[in-house]
């Protein structure tokens, strides 16, 4: 212990010293940077400016007088002294023009979510400008899956087109840039994660088609492909029918017109697939492939021109569609087929099934079909006065032997409801009597308890 005690205080007799050593250390190599640079006045004073500039370079607190060439009149005649420029320079990749994917975030603090394809204006680094982005989210095997909006409260993905930025650049975006706005103005912000990404997004695709032609297990499949190109572009998609029928899309079939003989110079109807399947299907199936399509990105970056107007008037870019349709009076489309109507399927009737004799033997006796009924004829019985009489004094009998059976019921009831009432009484008395008993014996208990702590 005493061995501890004089390591650990000569440990903290040890760091203030050092720090002492640094300090001075610190002051020395400043002392020498001061005489380096008197000694570098000393001998530079008496050279031409011209010399020392190529020698020194130039001084700190030095004006210099920077032209530009080739620029547009609107900034000469639109210039505010109020707003300076800026003047920077940018890196060689950034001079390139590309897709850019970034991490993207809807700001906590805006109100409206944003909508795919919506136009939107960035501020990365030096440059602004207008741009269409594209969201999506990756999936757990890597796919970039289409948002047709911004998720409520995390990242997606943004891709746009635009003037390339180097990774970890941060990305601020607006929807407009007037000052008259209420609300907060930042729309979202994001992170550059890497620049001309090959990522390709997806989304979602439901084509449906029909039967035209059935053979044995193959069909031909008509209304879902619009040519046989694009058929030639689904070939080995897995489709089914919504019975559940699984098949495959083989190759484009043909088929004449009108089911018609085909002539000379006749053309075959287009986008029709020869398909097969699991088993035979029919005229009435509904026929849908499921697929993923590729979602192409807009090649469009529009750069703010803030600088070429005056500063009382606000730069104005690409509209949204909600925006141009509020300021042309434009209704929204209505699709009559995009309406929810009731499903009226009618009751389909199939026939008996018929089982051969010969294999009806050698069934078991519980899959062997059982005989029906011949069902009544619809000839009419009329009674005799005899049997007639006999029916009615049956129909009196059986009235009063219900209504004996009702009033018996209805005694009962009534019996039940003084014996319950009874049985109430009963209780109460047994729970008050029980609650004195047990107030008494813990009385009793509570006296002998206090007895035995005095003794």
């Amino acid at each position: 212990m005493r061995m501890m005690t004089r390591t650990t205080k000569a440990r903290i007799k040890a760091k203030p010293m050092k720090v002492v050593f640094l300090r001075s250390r610190i002051l020395q190599l400043k002392e020498e940077a001061e005489l380096q640079r008197q000694r570098n006045i000393a001998e530079l004073e008496d050279l031409d400016e011209a010399t020392r500039l190529d020698i020194e370079g130039y001084r700190t607190g030095t004006y210099l007088r920077l032209e530009i060439h080739n620029v547009p009149y609107e900034m000469v005649e639109h210039f505010d002294p109020f707003h300076p420029i800026l003047v920077g320079g940018i890196g060689l990749t950034e001079e390139n023009v590309g897709y850019m994917q970034t991490r993207f975030k809807r700001h906590r603090w805006h109100k409206k979510v944003l909508k795919n394809k919506d136009p939107i204006i960035v501020s990365i680094g030096w440059r602004r400008y207008q741009t269409l982005p594209v969201y999506a989210i990756e999936d757990v095997n890597g796919r970039h899956r289409m948002l047709k909006y911004t998720p409520e409260h995390m990242h997606c993905l943004a891709m746009f087109w635009g003037p390339l930025a180097p990774p970890n650049t941060g990305v601020v975006a607006v929807q407009n840039l007037s000052n008259s706005q209420a609300s907060f103005r930042i729309t979202a912000t994001a992170v550059v994660l890497e620049f001309n990404h090959a990522a390709k997004i997806v989304k979602k695709i439901k084509l449906v088609g029909e039967p035209c032609k059935i053979y044995k297990k193959t069909a031909l499949i008509k209304k879902m492909f619009t040519s046989d190109l694009e058929v030639a572009r689904f070939e080995g998609a897995s489709i089914r029918t919504v019975s559940g029928i699984r098949g495959q899309v083989k190759k484009a079939g043909k088929i004449e017109l009108g089911n018609k003989p085909k002539k000379k110079g006749g053309q075959p109807e287009e986008g029709i697939a020869r398909c097969t399947f699991e088993d035979k299907i029919l005229m009435s199936d509904i026929v849908f492939l499921r697929a993923w399509t590729q979602v192409d990105v807009p090649c469009f970056y529009n750069p703010l021109t803030t600088a070429l107007q005056p500063r009382s008037e606000t730069w104005r870019g690409v509209r949204t569609v909600a925006e141009l349709r509020r300021n042309y009076n434009l209704p929204v489309p209505d699709n009559k087929d995009s309406h929810y109507k009731p499903i009226e399927r009618p009751l389909k009737k199939f026939n008996p099934i018929v089982v051969p004799k010969s294999l009806q033997s050698a069934l078991p006796f519980r899959s062997k079909p059982k005989e029906t009924k011949s069902k009544k004829d619809g000839r009419a019985v009329v009674p005799e006065p005899h049997e007639r009489n006999v029916h009615k004094l049956v129909q009196h009998l059986q009235l009063i032997r219900h209504n004996k059976l009702k009033q018996q019921k209805i005694k009962k009831q009534e019996q039940k409801k003084k014996h319950d009432a009874e049985k109430a009484k009963e209780e109460l008395v047994t729970k008050k009597r029980q609650r004195e008993e047990r107030r008494d014996r813990y009385r009793t208990q509570d006296k002998l308890q206090k007895k035995m702590r005095r003794d």
